[in-house]
């Protein structure tokens, strides 16, 4: 099986996106007040970078279904790991 080559104009589209948000997340941080929200906001930003990082950088949009379902295994762990935890903490 052949290693896919992405061209170097996805690669500038993807470097530009993830900059964008993360310019995006610093302003939102610095001028933007939505209380309790603002974590939230935050993660949520995160996670795009998080799957845009995913999906190009590490090449998972075009590798097999078996790398994909390694890689949401482990996402999902994370998620129950944070889940547990937050448990945890409001329920003490």
């Amino acid at each position: 099986m052949a290693h896919h080559i992405v061209p170097l104009k996805t690669n500038l589209i993807t470097l530009l996106s993830l900059v964008g948000l993360t310019i995006i997340t610093v302003l939102t941080a610095k001028f933007v007040d939505l209380g309790d929200y603002n974590l939230l906001l935050a993660m949520f930003i995160a996670c795009i970078k998080a799957s845009i990082v995913l999906g190009w950088f590490m090449h998972l949009k075009y590798d097999g279904m078996m790398n994909r379902t390694i890689a949401l295994c482990g996402v999902g762990f994370l998620l129950l790991f944070v889940g547990f935890s937050y448990i945890d903490l409001f329920f003490r």
